[in-house]
């Protein structure tokens, strides 16, 4: 009709997102906020400094461990040896320091390091064992070596206690060791095609080897770091210690691997950061650290630890399937 302005359809404008997206990490932190708060109020002892020094020398040892856990981790794989790896690498430097001198034990240690990762990663890449059944085996065998080494006894081991117990400028050098390596982890992930690489390995392997990405490769060199790093904590509990002992290690597989799937990455790979890692380092270590205060017994640790395990693989699965419903 005359007069009358043609039905036009209004274009609609895009909607705009509100805010910033949450960090995936937000909830763990928020965990760990309630926990600092939750054991200052309950024991005077728990917010000094001295105290908080423990907390992260207890640390150290699993936080260095962590790192290329956490890179097998985003890859998809996982190692279970590092716990084993580590009690194996104490005994020989505590063999050996005494009568062939630190260069000898230290180097030889760290070598047999190498030597576990180089034959993981050729078992995992090269064979094609599913890395849960190659590292599983060898925290078996590894324990089993560490108690030959030593006759099922510890040993004794002298001046060689600086790696565990020096403090430069007043912060342990444990600490010193784990901040730098936690650093480099940062800086690899982020910045790196190496990072980049074991994201998309982790989560496409087959589509991240089309588009070029040597998979394997990457791979294989990460089970060499893992190796590398849980050889240098061996060492580092050795000098703490001032002896070998072949269970000095017990466990540690589990608080990395709680520890990392806490930190927001995927038993299924292709999620993960060092930030979330390190976070989650931080709540067992103020969790572990206010049960000690409160005078819990020890034992209530290791449920706690495989509570929050349980937990976070749990929180990951239907994270997954939350996932493939919305594709």
């Amino acid at each position: 009709m005359l007069g009358m302005k043609p039905l036009v359809a209004k274009k609609e404008r895009p909607k705009k997102e509100g805010g910033r997206k949450i960090p995936d990490v937000a909830a763990l932190f928020g965990f760990l906020v309630a926990l600092l708060i939750l054991f200052s109020v309950t024991s005077p002892y728990f917010f000094q400094w001295a105290n908080f020094r423990d907390i992260l020398v207890a640390l150290a040892v699993t936080g260095i461990a962590c790192v290329p856990c956490t890179f097998l981790m985003i890859g998809g794989q996982v190692d279970l040896s590092v716990g084993s790896s580590a009690a194996v690498s104490g005994m020989i430097a505590a063999k050996l320091v005494g009568h062939h001198g630190i260069i000898v034990g230290v180097g030889l240690a760290m070598l047999f390091g190498v030597a576990l990762g180089l034959f993981n990663g050729f078992i995992v890449t090269v064979i094609g064992v599913n890395s849960l059944i190659t590292t599983l085996g060898g925290l078996a065998t590894l324990y089993g070596f560490a108690l030959l080494i030593g006759n099922g006894q510890t040993l004794g081991v002298q001046k060689f206690d600086t790696l565990g117990t020096a403090q430069p400028l007043g912060i342990p050098l444990p600490v010193v060791i784990f901040v730098l390596i936690s650093v480099a982890g940062i800086i690899t992930l982020r910045q790196t095609v190496y990072g980049r690489s074991l994201y998309a390995i982790g989560s496409n392997p087959n589509a991240a080897r089309v588009v070029g990405i040597r998979t394997r490769r990457i791979i294989f060199i990460t089970f060499i770091a893992s190796g590398m790093a849980s050889a240098l904590a061996g060492l580092i509990l050795c000098s703490q210690l001032s002896q070998g002992d072949p269970n000095a290690a017990k466990g540690l597989e589990l608080q990395v691997v709680t520890a990392i799937v806490l930190g927001g990455a995927s038993l299924a790979g292709g999620r993960g950061s060092m930030l979330g890692t390190i976070l989650g380092l931080l709540v067992i270590g103020v969790l572990n650290n206010g049960l000690n205060l409160l005078n819990v017994q020890p034992f209530w640790q290791s449920v706690a630890q495989g509570f929050m395990l349980i937990i976070a693989v749990s929180f990951d699965q239907i994270r997954q399937k939350l996932n493939q419903q919305r594709r």
